[in-house]
């Protein structure tokens, strides 16, 4: 098992807070301001379709899909930690969703840190990519 960084440790705890949020398990408008003080006002993300949000897109995103997805089941495995220095890192993982009577989806994720003078991480690129799904 590969060891745990603050780099993974907010990697997980991140997607703890989208899960809960988009389940509905955590649908107080706080809980959303939370999960969004996570990213950087300059975040950027690409979807695993190629769509491309900012912070102000990624904003409207959480705020109209909380507690869209009763059930959704998140698992993050894979972590590997590909470059870190004072200024931030980047760190791969892969991320399973799943829905209840829903598809089994898979991406490849790489998350790019920024790392505030405070010592904050703060999400300031993601980029997903659907993964291929292996043959059980």
């Amino acid at each position: 098992m590969t060891a745990s960084t603050p780099y993974f440790d907010d990697v997980l705890s991140t997607h703890v807070l989208i899960r809960e949020w988009l389940s509905g398990e955590a649908a107080a408008a706080e809980n959303c301001t939370d999960l969004l003080a996570r990213f950087s006002p300059d975040f950027t993300l690409v979807a695993p379709g190629g769509k491309q949000l900012d912070f102000a897109g990624l904003t409207a995103f959480f705020r109209a899909a909380g507690g869209s997805r009763p059930g959704l089941s998140m698992r993050i495995t894979d972590l590997q930690l590909i470059q870190e220095s004072a200024a931030g890192a980047s760190v791969t993982y892969r991320e399973w969703q799943s829905l209840p009577g829903g598809d089994n989806t898979q991406r490849l994720s790489t998350v790019v840190y920024e790392k505030t003078a405070a010592g904050t991480l703060l999400w300031r690129h993601l980029h997903e990519t659907w993964a291929a799904q292996a043959d059980t």
